[in-house]
């Protein structure tokens, strides 16, 4: 088809029509020969070995697991054995080394009419062995001297598919088949160079034309690894592109308060109040701070820091500098719980600087909740902390200039724009997060938003023993807490369920608090309970008794899991831990040992565990490093499982794989990170086909800074 481009429907492809047209919309979403051509093998067959019957039936008894192979030669002697469901065929196929069986239990009556005896066969499959004897059950059978689409000696492509699609004979090698017809048609022209020239000479990269030929039929394993390489690279610059110019945008465009004055609130807190001295990493992250509040641009920074590392001292110093310069701050955290953590402990902090802080929660009603508005409204409320309840209309700044966001990926989008238009101009934003996020991940989702990290814990905490334990050492594990609770601790006991299930055979809070509690009898033990089903003013109640030490243990679900800060409490217990992923077992052992004692986390799993419960739980015992658990979890999970990324509109990458290519992001963020720096409009010849290209894509992309 002469007219045939990359936007033409796949109705008019070669061996569609209409019917199968249809059928690949509805099924893979692909409606145009772009959408086609963009549909990529997800694994590949050598089929350029050949092998014989004779070898494969010496290594099928000494090989672990058996693996496709192929072979070339005749069958004879095909006959039915069984009937109704134990029907099928048997042929004997033979090479000039020996003879085995080929049986098919699908397909028979054409099988019997479209194989030849006197035809050589190329036979494709995985050898089994049934009662001591080799066979190949279901293996592809190709005529040797098939020209049309013969995949045999060639590295054939293997696409995903739906069994409705198969139903109607639309398999993998009829996907090939369309695909193959496609690229005959294509040449360099539909498929331009995007990329600059000295880009593709640095890196050695083949042609973009070349790679998407090569992607769906490479001619050998080392040519599938540069196509591989070539459009990996493409993908992940195109995205650094789009995110960094976003960023320079922001940075030429977007005004902010500029915070010069320290003296009123900052320095004094800083050299006579704060009580201990911050560590070399809050320090450095205090230079990006104050550099952003001096340079005239709205601050947008994203602050990882692992639990207990010290963010908050961090987002009240940021606070200060707006309050030193005549303007209000505020800070919303996604709990009561978690807000009523953050203004004990800053207006411990603050109290004896005259700094009015005040708290404004779904809770908070009537004349109470009239005088803090009023406050805010007026300005004689300085610093306000809450949950979303900041973000009501009714809540209005008389001059907002600082916005920090606890665990923001727990607020949706909508939510949190809402606060950055409390003021007419844009105030300064830092979001906080306690789940570390693996630079990869950091690069790829936050490419637009200026980062920070605190990596470096207080001097003095002492690392949290984690171990493993399993049912049959409950009775050693209450002893533990026993001889814990006697030297004045407190104990955490989490459960992932309120109630019992009947899908999933978990320790549920009930049934585990009535253990508990015989466990730990009245009145020498007292028990608390907390779950997301209770009432605040219950939960207050429960979290109130346990930080005055009325109680010894807590028994909760994970509505503990971010924020609270109970020094005295030094042992968390997780039950099922093997149903937890690695990020939230982290973030709930890191509710101990924010104390001067020894503080330990024990793990409580069934006998029998999957390989990927086993790494989990390898890995809290071996390490106290978030980052190097967020490594971990990225690749257990994939990068759009992780935390925050997958609700918050992460990029899904065609073809990239965060796990695996960081070497190849990388190279792209420094590539476009020279370019911009050298052209930052793209306005130089060798840069035009790329800023044509830019130009023409719909600019979908998370904007973290911005996120209105």
């Amino acid at each position: 088809m002469a007219s045939l481009n990359l936007q033409t429907p796949l109705t008019f492809l070669k061996g569609v029509g209409e019917q199968r047209a249809a059928m690949l919309l509805k099924e893979l979403e692909l409606e145009t020969c772009y959408d086609l051509l963009h549909f990529f093998p997800f694994r590949y067959i050598d089929r350029t070995d050949f092998t014989t019957v004779k070898a494969v039936k010496q290594n099928a008894f000494t090989l672990a697991e058996l693996r496709e192979v192929q072979m070339k030669g005749f069958i004879s002697k095909m006959h039915i054995v069984g009937a109704k469901q134990g029907r099928r065929l048997i042929a004997t196929f033979s090479d000039n080394t020996d003879t085995m069986e080929l049986v098919w239990f699908n397909g028979i009556n054409w099988l019997q009419k479209s194989l030849k005896e006197d035809v050589q066969y190329i036979v494709y499959g995985k050898p089994s062995i049934y009662n001591g004897v080799v066979n190949m059950m279901h293996p592809e059978m190709e005529p040797a001297a098939q020209s049309d689409f013969q995949l045999s000696g060639k590295i054939q492509p293997i696409y995903s598919g739906t069994e409705k699609l198969k139903s109607r004979g639309i398999n993998s090698k009829m996907i090939a088949r369309f695909v193959q017809s496609l690229i005959a048609q294509l040449s360099e022209l539909d498929l331009p160079e995007q990329l600059p020239a000295s880009v593709i000479q640095k890196y050695k990269l083949i042609g973009r034309f070349e790679a998407y030929k090569c992607i769906h039929f490479p001619d050998s394993d080392a040519h599938l690894q540069h196509a591989l390489r070539r459009l990996k690279f493409e993908e992940l610059f195109i995205d650094q592109i789009k995110l960094l110019r976003v960023k320079q945008y922001r940075h030429s465009s977007s005004m902010g308060f500029i915070f010069k004055e320290l003296d009123t609130y900052f320095n004094p807190f800083y050299t006579a109040h704060m009580p201990f001295e911050l560590t070399n990493a809050q320090k450095r992250v205090m230079k990006e701070i104050r550099k952003d509040l001096l340079s005239g641009r709205q601050m947008n920074r994203l602050l990882q820091g692992d639990v207990g590392s010290g963010k908050t001292v961090v987002a009240l110093l940021t606070m200060l500098m707006a309050l030193d310069n005549g303007f209000q701050a505020c800070l919303m955290a996604p709990t009561e719980i978690l807000s009523q953590q953050h203004i004990a402990g800053i207006s411990e902090l603050l109290k004896d600087l005259p700094i009015q802080v005040a708290l404004l929660t779904g809770s908070v009603k009537g004349k109470q909740r009239k005088l803090i508005l009023e406050g805010v409204a007026d300005g004689s409320i300085q610093i306000l902390i809450g949950t979303h309840a900041l973000i009501e209309e009714t809540v209005q700044f008389k001059n907002l200039g600082c916005v920090v966001i606890d665990e923001q990926h727990r607020f949706g989008v909508e939510q949190r724009s809402k606060l950055w238009n409390k003021n007419s101009l844009t105030p300064h934003i830092l979001v906080m997060t306690a789940t570390p996020i693996p630079r990869t991940l950091s690069m790829a989702y936050y490419g637009d938003l200026d980062v920070s990290i605190i990596d470096e814990l207080p001097p003095g905490r002492k690392p949290i023993k984690t171990v493993h334990r399993k049912e049959s050492e409950r009775l050693h594990v209450f002893g533990f807490l026993k001889e814990q609770i006697a030297e004045g601790r407190q104990v955490f006991i989490i459960y992932p369920l309120i109630e019992e299930s009947e899908k999933l055979d978990l320790k549920n809070l009930m049934a585990g608090a009535e253990a508990i509690e015989r466990a730990f009898p009245k009145p020498q033990y007292q028990v608390s309970i907390l779950h997301g089903k209770m009432k605040p003013a219950d939960k207050d109640f429960e979290m109130q008794r346990f930080l005055n030490k009325q109680t010894h243990i807590m028994i909760s679900t994970t509505v503990i899991e971010v924020g609270v800060n109970v020094p005295n409490a030094t042992v968390m217990v997780i039950e099922n831990a093997e149903r937890f992923g690695l990020a939230q077992l982290h973030q709930l052992r890191g509710r101990v040992g924010r104390g001067a004692h020894q503080s330990f986390c024990l793990l409580m799993t069934d006998v029998k565990l999957s390989n990927d419960a086993r790494k989990r739980i390898s890995t809290m015992v071996e390490t106290n490093d978030g980052f190097k658990i967020a490594e971990v979890d990225m690749q257990l999970r994939g990068p759009g499982e992780i935390e925050g990324t997958r609700q918050s509109g992460a990029p899904q990458f065609k073809i990239a794989n965060l796990q695996t290519d960081e070497p190849i992001l990388r190279e792209a963020r420094l590539t476009a990170d020279e370019i911009l720096d050298a052209d930052p409009n793209l306005n130089t010849p060798e840069h035009a086909a790329l800023k044509k290209f830019l130009s023409a894509q719909s600019w979908k992309i998370k904007q973290w800074g911005k996120v209105s």
